[in-house]
């Protein structure tokens, strides 16, 4: 029986993610992690598949991001989502990433939608990504865009027509959901979120 691994951001944890499996239901299982009390938004799927060996695929995923580990007891990561889609696509047998939000209330929904729209407020300039610069998707490196305009709205061209990076990440991804488009459009290398924090932390 094939099982599940899946990696969760939170829009409270900007930063983090948590790698972690189950054998049941996934939706059950964040539903269970997203009802403390002690954390202030529910948990996002950012990515799920399934595996033949959920157990050997977390504890080599776990390993191979070590030096990013928050606490060695702790399932929590200081890493950009996509670098650990890319390693789980090697054992992946089937994407199952949900094309909505599991969110127990109109309310969790709603400041949900509030925290996404803050982090997505991304200046291009901050960043020294200038005007005509190309962008390419993080899963596909065909899929690319066109820098356009560098502040104010940070628009992008994107098949032909302007649009902002989340609208055309969630676009492409096909979800009923926003995303921040910073953590799958990529330059020089690394997703856009990559490329705030290193210019935040002045590295």
């Amino acid at each position: 029986m094939n099982e599940i691994i899946y990696i969760l951001t939170n829009e409270a944890m900007p930063g983090y993610v948590k790698i972690g499996k189950t054998n049941n239901n996934l939706e059950q299982r964040v539903r269970e992690l997203s009802a403390s009390t002690s954390i202030p938004l529910p948990f996002t799927v950012f990515y799920a598949c399934t595996v033949k060996d959920a157990h050997f695929v977390e504890h080599q995923l776990h390993d191979a991001f070590d030096d990013n580990r928050v606490n060695p007891k702790r399932e929590f990561f200081n890493v950009a989502p996509e670098r650990v889609v890319a390693a789980l696509k090697l054992a992946e047998i089937e994407n199952i990433t949900p094309q909505k939000d599991i969110v127990e209330s109109k309310e969790d929904q709603d400041a949900l939608n509030d925290a996404r729209k803050i982090r997505d407020r991304f200046n291009f300039e901050m960043v020294k990504i200038p005007v005509g610069a190309e962008l390419y998707f993080s899963r596909d490196e065909n899929i690319k865009a066109k820098v356009i305009d560098t502040h104010g709205a940070n628009s992008i061209e994107f098949n032909g027509k302007k649009t902002s990076l989340s609208q055309s990440a969630q676009k492409i991804l096909g979800y009923k959901y926003g995303v921040a488009g910073t953590d799958y459009w990529m330059y020089d290398g690394e997703t856009l979120d990559e490329r705030r924090r290193s210019f935040e932390s002045g590295k």
